[in-house]
C-alpha cells in the first residue's frame, strides 16, 4: 500500500531539487562576465531539458535496472521508456510509488550534468555542450548512479560500490560531486584556458544573482539530502539538521579564511562557502552527529576556500571553481565519514574516531577515488573526441566579442537602451569602457 505521507515528502523533495538547477543557473550566471551570462544559464537549462528525456528513455533503467555486468551497469532495456512502472504499486523503495522514486532520482541526474558547465564558462559552444551532456550522462552518470545508489533487493542485483564495497554515500558525494568535479577538471584541460586567464581580471558581473542562486541551492538542498531518506521519518529529520549546521559552519569557515588571508569577507565567499558546506555534508548527513556535521562543514569551508586558488598555481582554468568546491568538497565529505561517523546516527556506522575501526575509512577512500578516476578519464576522452570532430571551443575572436552574442544572438543586458535613461548611464559607460578595452586588446 502506498504511504501517502512519504510519497508527498518525496514529490516535494523532488520539486526542491528541481529548483536547484535554475538556482545553479543564477549562481553560475552571476559569476561570469556580462557578455557570458545567458550562455552560462542556458547550459543549466539545456541540461535540464535533455537529461529529463534521456532519464525516461533509458537512464533510469541503466541506473536502477537489474545488474548485467558485475555491479557496473543496469539493464538499459528493462525499464526503457519507464515501461511497466505506471501501475499503482510500490516497489523496494519503502511504500513509495516507483514513479515517485523515478522522478526524485531524475533531478539528481539533471543537476550533476549542469554542475560541470561551471568549469568551462565563457568558451564552450552550446551545441557541443548539449552533445557532451547527452553522451556523458549515458556513459558516466547513469552507470555511476548504478554503482552508488542501486542497492540489492528482492531478485534485483545492484551496484558494486553500494553493495560490494559498502561505501556510505547518503545523497551523492561520489555520484554527484566527485563525479562532476572530476569531469569539470577534465573538460577544463581539454578546452584550455580562457583568453587572458591569469592576466586579466574576470570578476563576477552580478553578485546579487550569485547570492540569490546560493540561497536557492541551500533551500533546494534540503530536498536533496533529507529527501534521500525516502521517507518522512527520523532519518530525514536528522539529515535536515545536519545539512543546516554543516552549511552554516562552512560559510563561517570560508569567510574566516578570506578575512585572515585577504583582510575582507566577501559576498562571493559567503555564497561559495554555502555551496562548499552543502557539497561536503551530502554523503555524510546520515552518518554524523550535529557536532560532527559542524566539524565537517567548517573544515570544508576553509579547505575549499584554499583549494580554489590551486587553478592559478597549477595552470588549469576551472572558471567557476567546480574543482575547488565540488571535487575537493566531495572528496572531503566522503572520506570524513571514515573518521567521524557516529554509531548513534541513522547510518549506525563506526569510524576511526567513534569505534576505532579503519574499515570504513578505506572503503570510503577507494569508492571516492574509483569514481574520480573513471569520470576524469572517460570525460577527457569524450571532450577530446568532440573537440576534434565538431569542435567544442569557440574561436578567440568570438570569445572577445562575447559568447552570448555569437552563440545565442542575444545579450543579457541591453546597455544601449538602458543608457538612454539618466539613472542607468553608468551601465552605458561600463559598456563603452569594455568596448575600448576590447579595441586595445585586438589592436
Amino acid at each position: 500500500m502506498v504511504n501517502t505521507g512519504d510519497t508527498a515528502w518525496i514529490l516535494t523533495s523532488a520539486a526542491l531539487v528541481l529548483l536547484m538547477t535554475p538556482g545553479l543557473a543564477l549562481f553560475y550566471g552571476g559569476m561570469v562576465r556580462a557578455k557570458s551570462v545567458l550562455n552560462m544559464m542556458m547550459m543549466s537549462f539545456g541540461a535540464l531539458a535533455l537529461i529529463s528525456v534521456l532519464w525516461v528513455l533509458y537512464g533510469y533503467s541503466i541506473a536502477f535496472g537489474d545488474d548485467i555486468g558485475g555491479g557496473l551497469l543496469g539493464d538499459p532495456s528493462e525499464f526503457f521508456g519507464l515501461k511497466g512502472l505506471m501501475e499503482d504499486v510500490t516497489g523496494d523503495e519503502g511504500g513509495l510509488p516507483v514513479m515517485a522514486f523515478v522522478g526524485f532520482q531524475a533531478v539528481f541526474a539533471i543537476i550533476t550534468v549542469a554542475l560541470i558547465s561551471g568549469a568551462i564558462a565563457d568558451r564552450a559552444k552550446f551545441g557541443s555542450w548539449m552533445v557532451f551532456a547527452g553522451i556523458w550522462a549515458t556513459v558516466v552518470y547513469f552507470p555511476v548512479a548504478h554503482w552508488v545508489f542501486a542497492f540489492d533487493g528482492d531478485d534485483v542485483v545492484g551496484g558494486w560500490i553500494a553493495n560490494g564495497l559498502e561505501v556510505i554515500d547518503f545523497a551523492g558525494g561520489t555520484a554527484v560531486h566527485i563525479n562532476a568535479g572530476a569531469a569539470g577538471l577534465a573538460l577544463a584541460l581539454v578546452l584550455g584556458k580562457r583568453r587572458g586567464f591569469g592576466r586579466e581580471a574576470m570578476r563576477p558581473h552580478n553578485l546579487p544573482l550569485v547570492m540569490i542562486g546560493a540561497g536557492l541551492l541551500w533551500f533546494g538542498w534540503f530536498g536533496f539530502n533529507a529527501g534521500s531518506a525516502l521517507a518522512a521519518d527520523n532519518t530525514a529529520s536528522v539529515v535536515w539538521v545536519n545539512t543546516l549546521v554543516a552549511t552554516g559552519a562552512a560559510t563561517l569557515g570560508w569567510l574566516l579564511v578570506e578575512k585572515l588571508r585577504d583582510g575582507h569577507s566577501t559576498s562571493l565567499g559567503a555564497a561559495s562557502g554555502v555551496v562548499a558546506g552543502l557539497v561536503a555534508i551530502t554523503p555524510a548527513c546520515s552518518a554524523l552527529s550535529p557536532i560532527g556535521s559542524i566539524i565537517v562543514g567548517a573544515i570544508a569551508g576553509a579547505l575549499c576556500a584554499l583549494a580554489v586558488g590551486l587553478k592559478y598555481k597549477l595552470g588549469y582554468d576551472d572558471s567557476l571553481d567546480v574543482v575547488g568546491v565540488h571535487l575537493v568538497g566531495g572528496l572531503w565529505g566522503t572520506i570524513a565519514i571514515g573518521f567521524l561517523a557516529d554509531p548513534d546516527a541513522p547510518a549506525g556506522a563506526e569510524s576511526l574516531f567513534f569505534g576505532g575501526s579503519a574499515d570504513l575509512l578505506w572503503r570510503q577512500i577507494v569508492g571516492a577515488l574509483a569514481v574520480l578516476a573513471f569520470s576524469f578519464v572517460v570525460t577527457w576522452i569524450i571532450g577530446t573526441a568532440i573537440q576534434r570532430t565538431i569542435g567544442f571551443r569557440i574561436s578567440e575572436d568570438e570569445e572577445i566579442t562575447g559568447i552570448d552574442t555569437v552563440v545565442h544572438a542575444e545579450s543579457g543586458y541591453d546597455f544601449a537602451s538602458l543608457g538612454s535613461s539618466g539613472s542607468t548611464a553608468p551601465l552605458a559607460g561600463q559598456a563603452r569602457a569594455e568596448a575600448r578595452n576590447t579595441e586595445r586588446t585586438m589592436a
